[in-house]
């Protein structure tokens, strides 16, 4: 159930942060659902093998080579859905901080209230 939820926040988020963003754009919300979805198999999958093979350059940046990882990832979305476009790399590093900080923001929000309602 909360892997339903952090897509479905994943792709309002994503929806949103295109009509914001000059170089980002989504054409409908089932596409932002299809976007968020392989965001979080690329993630899953993609991410980890490329953390791995990228480490020395992470630890000799102090970790800011993954702001560029995350970027690739968003750039390797957008090349498989189509109806997802990204105009290059810095919309792509633009639209993966703003994501991921939004992201962040709602589920704390969200997640925390459901922690709170299994409590209680």
């Amino acid at each position: 159930m909360k892997f339903i939820i952090k897509v479905l926040i994943t792709a309002v988020n994503a929806f949103a942060l295109a009509y914001i963003l000059p170089g980002v754009s989504i054409r409908n919300f089932l596409i932002a659902l299809l976007v968020a979805f392989v965001l979080a198999l690329l993630d899953a999958i993609v991410k980890p093998l490329l953390v791995l093979f990228t480490l020395p350059a992470t630890i000799f940046t102090l970790g800011l080579f993954l702001f560029v990882i995350n970027a690739g990832i968003i750039l390797l979305d957008a090349y498989f859905v189509k109806g997802f476009e990204v105009d290059g790399f810095w919309y792509a590093l633009l639209f993966s901080i703003c994501l991921s900080f939004a992201n962040s923001i709602v589920h704390k929000m969200v997640l925390k209230d459901e922690d709170k309602n299994k409590t209680a």
